[in-house]
């Protein structure tokens, strides 16, 4: 399971780098993408937060500036790093509460799969949000990056 999850980390890591470096170069970011790449870099961060019982610093649609993403990204990622390095049960139930005060329970590898698939999912409205706007979105299949 390690294995797996380490890969899909690593491509995770891979697409929001490259994101963060086509947003670097633009002179105006669209105002839905800053807003959608603020809120993939929150989730994963609370989700993270989650796994490890410690309190989120970061609000699920708190927008960042752009000259943040990079450090929170990077912590994100050796965070969840460190969550299935140290895992030693992915089957692990987790309680915790989303961000309407509902309480659920969900285990490790669910909530390890959704912070990449989440992530994905907001990346394509990103993708449609540029090319909205006139900007050639990177290619960011996972194919691709594997090649």
């Amino acid at each position: 399971m390690n294995v797996f999850f380490n890969q899909l980390f690593d491509y995770n890591f891979y697409c929001n780098k490259k994101l963060i470096e086509e947003c670097a170069k633009m002179d105006a970011i669209p105002e839905k993408s800053m807003q959608l790449f603020s809120h993939i870099l929150n989730a994963h961060h609370i989700w993270n937060c989650r796994i490890i019982g410690k309190k989120p610093t970061y609000g699920v649609w708190d927008v960042h500036s752009i000259e943040n993403w990079e450090d929170i990204h990077y912590e994100n990622q050796r965070s969840s790093f460190e969550i299935v390095t140290n895992a030693d049960d992915f089957e692990k139930r987790i309680d915790y509460e989303n961000s309407k005060g509902r309480l659920f329970t969900n285990n490790v590898n669910d909530i390890l799969f959704h912070i990449t698939n989440h992530s994905t999912h907001h990346r394509g409205q990103i993708l449609m949000d540029f090319r909205k706007n006139g900007i050639e979105p990177p290619s960011l299949d996972y194919i691709f990056y594997k090649r």
